[in-house]
């Protein structure tokens, strides 16, 4: 946002997973190789007090400060000055959103609030509803009792806490006699069934553990962001990355406030998931989003359409449906509309009793089914950001043409949400809740035409992305954006990008990918034809090249699988499990990675195996020297084969070698960002580079620079399973003026040069003007 005197301009983050098996005293012993690789910034997960035995950090405890177990403030401290003695910056994860409350007495100001109620000192920390009709009876419903609302286990421990089984709960003071049943009547909360659709307090998405606190009330601010500010003081940090803003009441203002605490010197980004026809709202003051938006332009790239129109076809005969656009958009809004009303039915009678507060004769029920329509068809996880208000009107113009007989009702939503306030915030937070538990953590579980495309902020329905439209959102990006992060992989992940790299090589290689499908489903018993499809397709993208499965790779990809299934939630879930399912798929996995089977999988991976290593550094290069702010997740400079949390945040092994050819590449790669910083700055330009010939839709060539002047140009190419040596010299780059000398092996290249020759020592060619 301004400048950093003192400070390391951003050249690229490196992020870690700090834990109690991986503190800060870890970090430092890490920190000469990020030095080697290049990069500027130490980006660590959120380093706060957490629950016990967190791996994450994002169910930290109040109040807020420096965990011990990660080294405690002097452990950040000592981190701080063996980055700086390097020149690195550091930047730490914070967590506005929400608290963890698994043990609600570790959390005391959970506990407060439970203890005392509305009277707690804590109560307007967080979203509660205290409404006589909120279901249960104005007290506070925490969903913990069997489906059978049986009080029996109840019971008092020898600290005077309501326990139930694993749960304990603090009495009010002078309510302590009789039995644990007149005792719980007696509470500001009650406990109420786990599937009655009952909660008192607004969440994190689904997550009852995770409850949200109010940052719109200053009081709340400040209790949750003064140890940030000390921090801050003592210049302990360069930046922050802010979890999930958007749900919070008002993010616009909430940035706001953090950017005055923080100072226009650091770097604040955010974790913003965008819709592909979405922008970031241009007056937030940020530097941009965590780089979910970039990574889906990335993998775009490498898919092939061809391809996509027969796995289609082979989608439909494997399962019974296309999983095309056109049916991922009908299931997106039916999935919606499922999961309102199945998971956040207290948070839709709150967002309906709100716009309905000021008319008592409005009708409820038409009400509610505009608000479920309205999410359902907004397609972004919130749409009060100025720039998207058009999208809502937009979308209620649309559902009243074809639901006459909403139009009222969703006028009056379209009123009550005109203007900040709690009818558009709470519309914005059910909103971005509902789409989150139902796209990302729902549908993408559910189809699998192309698994590598069902990424956080990825668009299945359109996977392939031509050079045009890359290069025109890339000249956009520098643009507009030219700090803003690009991910790769993060801790939130499907599945890491070497694995997303292999998966989306299936589009090149459709016809040989069928006939391994024949073998599966002739050599194996498939447990179900869409769950197995999607399990192969993730196997296939983490299957050894030696073709050696490993049991530690078994039980990963069984612990996967379970997962998974139960996230799809078609015939096993978290809350009905169905342990005949999932054995059979375990049987399932045993059957593939054992039997003849395996030397059929084996076989394919080795023929792709060129492709795809070609096409993961032409990704990882691409990421680096393209528009935005590289960010490496931790081990991710080696081949990595991580799918989803904790797959994801598994230890990693840095005793590596540092001359394996992807951590080459990345140091070239920073190497010359930190050569070149202006062209990859605020003032940096990006521009497309015409390719001309036999494989020009192989080609992918653009360069970074200032003004009009070119510094740097980048030459790789995607589809390389089928592209041909005589096709590659028949291609040419039209290069800008000047001598352009290759980084690597120091040949000069002018006016023009063919795609053969470009890659001729490496499948990117990093050219300096000479």
């Amino acid at each position: 946002m301004g400048t950093r005197p003192g400070r390391p301009e951003p050249r690229a983050t490196y992020r870690f997973q700090v834990n109690a098996d991986f503190t800060f005293a870890d970090v430092v012993s890490t920190l000469d190789h990020l030095v080697e690789l290049g990069v500027s910034h130490v980006y660590l997960s959120p380093i706060g007090t957490a629950a016990t035995g967190s791996t994450h950090g994002y169910d930290w405890l109040p109040p807020p400060t420096v965990s011990d177990i990660l080294g405690g403030l002097d452990g950040l401290r000592e981190l701080r000055r063996a980055a700086t003695e390097r020149g690195l910056g550091l930047i730490i994860d914070i967590v506005p959103n929400h608290t963890g409350v698994a043990d609600a007495l570790a959390n005391p100001w959970f506990a407060d609030l439970l203890r005392h109620g509305p009277h707690s000192q804590y109560a307007s920390f967080f979203d509660v509803d205290f409404s006589a009709d909120n279901g249960a009876g104005g007290r506070i419903a925490l969903p913990v009792v069997a489906a059978d609302g049986d009080l029996g286990p109840l019971t008092i421990d020898r600290h005077g806490n309501l326990r139930y089984y694993d749960h304990s709960f603090p009495v009010a003071p002078g309510t302590g006699d009789g039995t644990p049943a007149e005792i719980h009547a007696r509470q500001h909360y009650k406990l109420v069934p786990w599937n009655s659709g009952l909660i008192g307090y607004r969440r994190f998405f689904t997550v009852n553990e995770l409850a949200a606190l109010r940052q719109e009330d200053p009081v709340v601010y400040d209790a949750t962001h003064q140890w940030l500010r000390d921090l801050a003081a003592e210049d302990l940090i360069d930046g922050v990355r802010v979890d999930h803003p958007d749900g919070l009441w008002d993010p616009q203002h909430y940035l706001q406030r953090l950017r005055s605490d923080m100072g226009d010197d650091r770097l604040i980004y955010i974790e913003k998931i965008l819709a592909p026809d979405e922008p970031l709202e241009p007056s937030l003051p940020v530097e941009g989003t965590t780089g979910y938006d970039q990574m889906r332009v990335i993998d775009g790239l490498f898919v092939a359409p061809s391809g996509v129109v027969q796995l289609t076809e082979l989608h439909e005969h494997l399962t019974g449906e296309t999983g095309d656009g056109r049916w991922i958009e009908a299931m997106e809004h039916r999935q919606k509309l499922t999961t309102l009303r199945e998971s956040f039915p207290t948070e839709l009678r709150r967002l309906v009793r709100t716009i309905t507060h000021a008319d008592p004769a409005a009708d409820s029920e038409a009400i509610a089914e505009a608000c479920g329509e309205l999410i359902a068809a907004l397609g972004v996880y919130r749409a009060d950001y100025p720039s998207l208000r058009s999208r809502l009107e937009t979308a209620a113009v649309k559902i009243a043409a074809e639901r006459p007989e909403l139009t009222r009702a969703l006028g009056a939503v379209v009123r009550a949400t005109r203007s900040p306030g709690a009818a558009s915030s709470r519309l914005a937070q059910t909103c971005g809740a509902v789409t989150a538990k139902s796209v990302e953590d729902s549908l993408f579980y559910r189809t699998a035409r192309l698994v590598s495309a069902q990424e956080v902020g990825g668009d299945p329905a359109n996977p392939a992305l031509s050079v045009a439209d890359f290069h025109e959102h890339n000249e956009a990006r520098a643009r507009l954006w030219p700090l803003a992060m690009t991910a790769t992989s993060t801790h939130d992940t499907k599945r890491g990008e070497d694995v997303r790299a292999r998966i989306a090589l299936l589009s090149q290689v459709p016809e040989r990918w069928s006939l391994l499908i024949e073998k599966v489903w002739l050599n194996t018993e498939i447990p179900d034809g869409l769950t197995a499809y999607f399990l192969l397709q993730n196997i296939f993208g983490v299957w050894p090249t030696d073709g050696i499965v490993t049991d530690e790779l078994r039980t990963r990809l069984v612990e996967y699988a379970r997962k998974a299934c139960r996230e799809a939630g078609l015939h096993t879930s978290w809350t009905e499990i169905d342990e005949e399912f999932e054995v059979s798929v375990e049987r399932w996995i045993d059957e593939v990675t054992t039997t003849p089977v395996a030397a059929a999988v084996t076989e394919l991976v080795r023929r792709v195996t060129p492709a795809w290593e070609q096409e993961a550094l032409a990704r990882k290069a691409i990421a680096i020297l393209g528009p935005g702010v590289p960010d490496i997740y931790q081990g991710t400079e080696w081949w990595e084969d991580s799918l989803v949390d904790p797959d994801n945040r598994r230890p990693v092994d840095f005793s590596r070698p540092p001359d394996h050819p992807k951590t080459a590449m990345v140091r070239n790669a920073l190497r010359v960002r930190a050569e070149h910083p202006e062209a990859f700055g605020p003032s940096g330009t990006y521009t497309g580079l015409p390719v001309d010939g036999a494989a020009h839709d192989h080609g992918v060539a653009f360069a970074r620079g200032t003004g009009e002047c070119a510094s740097v140009v980048v030459i790789t190419a995607r589809f390389t399973h089928s592209l041909d040596p005589v096709s590659a010299a028949a291609t040419t780059i039209e290069l800008p003026a000047g001598r352009w000398r290759d980084v690597r092996g120091g040949a000069i290249h002018e006016g023009t040069v063919d795609l053969h020759t470009a890659r001729a020592g490496h499948p990117v060619a990093i050219l300096v003007r000479d």
